[in-house]
């Protein structure tokens, strides 16, 4: 007779390699469910080995990447627990702001994920796979010892950087929006250590910036009830999250102390000596980042301010009502390169009238204006959004979060239609290539031919990534191909515009004008479809189209040549882990514009960078696209100069036909 229920027995007599594989079928929850049928189980379930194989199942990281890995956790159980939380947070994100592109890929760093921003820029004489990549850092997740997550987003102001640390809230399976929030909770006890500051040694000038509460309210208001639902972030106006956001990041943040500089990934293996110098360095800073984190690093000092709550991240609400009904503004200053400063005023009978004027012109600076009309068709009303108070009123602390959720979003051309006026990025959802979809997946090129190779007299060239998807319509496969990024000095087209869309089962007869590559090698199309490119339209959201073809070559490069200009997009494959690793680093924005850049820009602002061997954008000569242009190149139709308000800077920029700008 068995001396194990649930025919445990036959598991346990299993040889451990044998098991090990019988593993692979098993997913971690399999695994601590099987833990708790007896304590036999559980021990073997507590092995490293069943865990490591479990974390090799999830396909982030190679098997030699985990056993690094390990070395900065206590056990592959606590590895495998971090994996988790940060798989469905690896990808492409992305904003609508600028329309030159907003592209944010999140990769596997050491022990952590990186989100790393791609800048626009100009191709290089070395082209896509040798020209190192232009980035900055914009998050990063950390795991700590037992496989909880930490995040810590990136900033610059006043020429320094900082990191503003916070805590990742319980990340959706299938999340298609990322969003800088901040958390209320319950104030810890002083053993745990978990980042936050006190609200009450915070200057009235701090706390005049938080919020008008009405002077009545006590603490025992503020207490929720039995049955009272917690407010989310999300219900609060504009201007309430954009206000405690500023505050939050300007008390948690801490300055990056030079040892923080280094490597935030390895480069890639092929260099092995180099590689395994990143590691060292990246488990040295990992474990000095993660002791500032508990502690406030050099910032605060805990011993002159003993009364000081020992999280240095969160902040107490108990002395909010200091700030009540005081006659200052709320100012923020975004940052000391633009000097802009923005500011909502108490309001008196001149800014009602004011305001009044504004919603007139459709340019309202009503505190939660912002909200007024979205995207997703829903109008304004003032019941929807939650006071300030009601979101405070439950916890004693608050603190940065990040937060991964899952929302319904309608998308055009596999392009999200996103809110205006959310701290938020967006997933754009990557297709594996398979049989069908032969060419789906993120692409990366230029215009002109040979493809990469910057001539005499344009030494750049626009670099654009495109997403491209696979539609059926009307019996019809489409492929789509959607501008995520363009590296041009303002922006020809919006971002999210289909470049080009072709039909898959009809080919082209259109003969491939050149005969060789860049290498003089005789070119050889291996397949052509007949598809309409974009061009001039009815203004600068309306883009036309004008016919053309996509030739497919035996070397894997795609081209699509438009018929009436004969300008030619050629475009290769894009590893975007892989060109990062090679990759040069530049300063990041002020932190809420890092994360999310809301302003609506039509030119680069992140240009300004120096880079020898990657040019950022500038103007440059034409080569029109059926009536449009390419990069910075003028129009065949028209030239009337239309003024454009940049980030501060007035500007000119062309127009591009139709019946707008």
């Amino acid at each position: 007779m068995l001396s194990e229920p649930c025919g445990s027995s036959f598991l346990l007599a299993l040889p451990y390699d044998i098991f090990a594989i019988v593993s692979w079928s098993l997913s971690p929850r399999d695994l601590c469910n099987l833990s708790l049928c007896c304590r036999s189980l559980c021990a073997l379930m507590a092995t490293e080995k069943v865990w490591l194989t479990c974390c090799e199942m999830m396909g982030i990281l190679s098997h030699r990447d985990l056993i690094e890995w390990r070395k900065g956790v206590s056990s592959y159980k606590a590895l495998c627990r971090f994996l988790i939380c940060v798989e469905p947070l690896i990808g492409i994100w992305v904003h609508q702001n600028p329309e030159l592109g907003n592209v944010v890929y999140v990769m596997p760093g050491f022990i952590s994920v990186v989100g790393c921003r791609i800048i626009p820029q100009e191709l290089g004489p070395l082209g896509i796979e040798d020209g190192p990549i232009l980035w900055a850092p914009v998050f990063e997740v950390v795991g700590n010892s037992d496989g909880s997550a930490t995040v810590f987003l990136h900033g610059r102001e006043n020429g320094q950087d900082f990191f503003y640390p916070g805590s990742v809230k319980p990340v959706e399976r299938s999340c298609n929006v990322l969003l800088l929030e901040v958390e209320t909770r319950q104030q810890e006890n002083e053993d745990e250590l978990l980042h936050g500051m006190s609200f009450a040694h915070l200057s009235d000038k701090d706390l005049r910036k938080v919020c008008r509460l009405n002077s009545g309210i006590s603490r025992s208001q503020r207490v929720l009830g039995q049955n009272e639902v917690k407010v989310p972030f999300s219900r609060l106006g504009f201007c309430d999250r954009r206000k405690l956001l500023h505050v939050v990041t300007t008390q948690v943040r801490q300055k990056v102390p030079e040892w923080a500089n280094g490597p935030l990934f390895p480069r890639l293996r092929d260099d092995e000596k180099n590689f395994q110098k990143d590691l060292v360095l990246l488990l040295e800073r990992r474990s000095l980042l993660m002791h500032m984190y508990r502690h406030g690093g050099c910032q605060i000092d805990w011993k002159a301010s003993p009364e000081l709550s020992t999280d240095p991240t969160q902040m107490e609400l108990s002395q909010i009502r200091k700030s009540l009904d005081h006659p200052s503004g709320f100012c923020i200053s975004h940052s000391d390169d633009d000097s802009h400063t923005q500011c909502t005023k108490r309001k008196g009978l001149s800014g009602y009238f004011r305001d009044s004027l504004k919603h007139i012109l459709g340019k309202s600076s009503s505190t939660n204006g912002s909200d007024a009309i979205s995207k997703n068709g829903s109008s304004r009303s003032e019941n929807k959004h939650a006071q300030l108070h009601e979101f405070l009123r439950s916890d004693d602390t608050i603190r940065l979060a990040l937060h991964a959720a899952t929302v319904k979003l309608s998308s055009y051309h596999a392009w999200p239609n996103m809110h205006e006026s959310r701290f938020a990025l967006y997933k754009l959802p990557m297709r594996v290539p398979t049989a069908d979809h032969d060419y789906a997946g993120l692409w990366g090129g230029t215009f002109g031919w040979p493809p990469g190779r910057p001539s005499n007299d344009k030494p750049g060239k626009a670099l654009f990534f495109l997403l491209l998807s696979y539609e059926e319509s009307e019996g019809k496969r489409k492929l789509i191909a959607t501008k995520i990024l363009e590296g041009t000095h303002y922006v020809l087209h919006p971002n999210g515009s289909a470049m080009f869309i072709v039909n898959i089962d009809e080919p082209s007869l259109d003969p491939f004008p050149f005969e060789t590559d860049a290498d003089s090698l005789p070119v050889n199309v291996k397949h052509a479809f007949i598809g309409d490119g974009i061009a001039n339209g009815y203004g600068f959201r309306y883009p036309g189209s004008k016919p053309g073809s996509l030739f497919v070559f035996q070397n894997g490069l795609l081209a699509f040549i438009w018929k009436e200009s004969r300008a030619i997009l050629t475009l290769q494959r894009l590893n975007l882990q892989e060109l990062l690793k090679k990759g040069e680093r530049v300063p990041p924005l002020p932190p809420i514009a890092n994360f999310s850049y809301l302003t609506k820009s039509y030119s680069n602002v992140f240009a300004g960078f120096p880079n020898n061997s990657t040019c950022l954008s500038s103007p440059r000569t034409a080569t029109t696209i059926g009536g449009g242009v390419v990069g910075n190149h003028l129009v065949d139709g028209g030239a009337n100069n239309a003024s454009l308000v940049v980030a501060g800077l007035k500007t000119k920029k062309t127009k591009i036909g139709g019946k707008g700008g």
